[in-house]
């Protein structure tokens, strides 16, 4: 844990080759927490290309880090690093305090930093992994939002990464979809509580995603099989989730918020 992108084969894509960009998010900053590997490198990747300047939150994979920023600043972007743990309330207030002494304002916050781990028996959850899933994954996103708000303006964005486990639960991920459940809440309330600042809330939920939390985090046996039972038959690639962060991110997304995006491979939330 957390798992390192260079160890990973096949080598996951995120955009590096693929993406294009259209202006869509010239001039505007946006946080985005796990930011250096997975799906938070290849929102990076298409966030930068669209025209933002991007502040990287990641708990301690400064190679994975590094690797991020260098493709954003070939794109032309700034991207400041914020490595440390999102689970601390304090850290989390750090790194809109520093997103706003470097960039002046916060456009876009993107909550998808997450933990994760297996277990095949409710007693193998101890009460330490519990508390520490919960305040990663779900209290992280209230402390960065509450930090947020005062330094965003009409027509900013809040996107906080959810999964089909909030709809479709794994009983062995049984933590980790308990807060995904929760994000999807916290998702729809925070829609309407913002709405009269004009501020649009909204989550995207995807399947199976081949990031390093998964061979970091599952058996092997179950990585060898995974995203195979979806109706795709594979699962994504970090590259394929990024237009739906880079929509919601946009202007041309002005009256979606409250909504679930999903990225599921063809498998219907319930």
């Amino acid at each position: 844990m957390p798992g390192e992108t260079s160890k990973m084969d096949p080598a996951p894509d995120h955009g590096e080759q693929s993406y294009r960009g259209h202006g869509r998010l010239e001039g505007k900053t946006a946080v985005i927490t796990g930011g250096d590997s997975g799906i938070g490198r290849a929102v990076a990747i298409a966030f930068a290309r669209e025209g933002a300047d991007l502040v990287i939150s990641y708990l301690s994979e400064d190679k994975d880090a590094q690797e991020t920023a260098r493709w954003v600043e070939k794109a032309g972007q700034k991207c400041t690093l914020v490595p440390g743990d999102i689970g601390d309330p304090a850290h989390c207030r750090a790194i809109i305090d520093q997103a706003v002494s470097t960039t002046g304002k916060i456009d876009v916050l993107v909550n998808n930093a997450a933990h994760q781990m297996t277990f095949e028996s409710l007693q193998d959850i101890d009460n330490q992994e519990w508390e520490k899933t919960f305040a990663v994954n779900i209290h992280a996103m209230f402390y960065l939002a509450k930090a947020a708000l005062p330094h965003m303006s009409a027509g900013g964005s809040i996107i906080n990464t959810t999964s089909i486990n909030a709809d479709d639960p794994n009983p062995t991920l049984l933590a980790y979809a308990t807060t995904k459940g929760a994000i999807q809440n916290f998702t729809a309330g925070l829609a309407q509580l913002l709405a009269e600042k004009k501020i649009r809330v909204n989550c995207v939920a995807p399947g199976p995603v081949w990031t390093p939390l998964i061979p970091a985090t599952m058996p092997p046996e179950e990585v060898a099989e995974f995203g195979k039972d979806y109706p795709l038959g594979r699962p994504a690639q970090p590259a394929e989730l990024a237009p739906a962060y880079v929509l919601l991110a946009s202007d041309e997304a002005s009256y979606i918020s409250g909504a679930t995006i999903a990225v599921t491979g063809g498998k219907p939330l319930i």
